[in-house]
């Protein structure tokens, strides 16, 4: 969202013919990190920001470094927004529809919007596939629907937790919750074969398996999941698994290597095309806002490092 903070980035709104150092698409953890990085080796850079941070959803993480009593995944991407802006960031309001190679450099466009740029950094991350229930951002930040057990298994401790999905999904998620309560269910999203192995998997971890819910429905902190037969079962907490959409389009157009839809980097984060990089969700590896951060911290470094020197200036002292 555009704010005090970034109204400098209205001169560069569009960037025209002009280049610059490097085009970060993605305004979460990952891709403001990587412009605080850029603005501090003093590179010319802009963010394009659509908005949509997955970090947004999180009411509040308890293993982001730094925050030891916890913080909101709104007031992070705030004050990481405020660090870049500080140095000098400009953040553009943008949804990039497009990315092409011209030349060396690329273009990148939005809407009738272009920017030109010598490398591009995606951070475009991930989208989940969300639940069928009403007020689902309101259960999210009660706690009763929560998308991350790596991140808040621990508060769900000794909770009665589902895990809301396809059975081999689901079931593997199940068996990782049972380090944090003895209480989990799978319920099925759709119709699905129960085998013997996982029924013996499921038995072996004192893991129930559910059928396939017919509705969900917060009500207060709790979850009711109704099945057919007029059958129900309550829990605290419920964990949807439906699967993502990871937004690597822009650079598997353009030829970059991926594996279900995530892009595959080398160890400087750059993808299969020569000068785009790419960090975050939206890579192959363990979604979590730490991860993102160092990847951000990799990238950016071997971005500057690749590009022209910005040598200082030295004043002329009469030599």
């Amino acid at each position: 969202m555009a704010n005090a903070q970034t109204d400098t980035a209205a001169d560069n709104a569009d960037g025209g013919d002009k280049v610059l150092d490097c085009i970060i698409v993605g305004a979460g953890p990952a891709g403001l990190t990587a412009a605080t990085y850029l603005e501090r080796f003093h590179r010319d850079i802009v963010v394009l920001d659509a908005g949509s941070s997955r970090a947004r959803w999180i009411p509040t993480t308890h293993n982001c470094p730094g925050f030891p009593f916890g913080v909101g995944g709104v007031q992070l991407l705030e004050k990481l927004r405020t660090q870049a802006c500080t140095f000098g960031a400009s953040i553009v309001d943008a949804r990039v529809d497009k990315l092409e190679r011209e030349g060396r450099g690329f273009v990148v466009r939005a809407a009738e919007r272009r920017w030109r740029a010598r490398c591009v950094l995606l951070a475009t991350g991930i989208v989940d596939a969300m639940p069928p229930m009403e007020h689902l951002e309101d259960a999210i930040a009660a706690g009763v629907v929560r998308l991350c057990a790596i991140c808040d298994g621990y508060e769900a401790s000794d909770e009665r937790i589902a895990v809301y999905g396809p059975l081999q999904s689901a079931l593997r998620h199940a068996l990782f919750l049972r380090t944090f309560s003895r209480r989990v269910s799978v319920v099925l999203s759709q119709p699905d074969t129960v085998s013997a192995d996982d029924t013996a998997l499921a038995r072996a971890a004192q893991v129930r398996i559910l059928p396939v819910a017919s509705g969900l429905q917060r009500e207060g902190k709790t979850c009711r999941v109704r099945f057919a037969q007029r059958d129900e079962a309550v829990f605290d907490t419920i964990y949807p698994v439906l699967g993502e959409v990871v937004q690597s389009d822009l650079a598997t157009a353009l030829g970059a290597r991926a594996h279900e839809g995530a892009l595959r980097v080398d160890d400087a984060q750059q993808t299969s095309v020569d000068g785009v990089y790419a960090i975050g969700d939206v890579v192959l590896a363990l979604n979590q806002i730490s991860v993102a951060v160092g990847h951000a911290a990799v990238a950016a470094t071997a971005i500057h490092n690749r590009l022209p020197a910005n040598y200082r200036e030295v004043a002329d002292e009469g030599r």
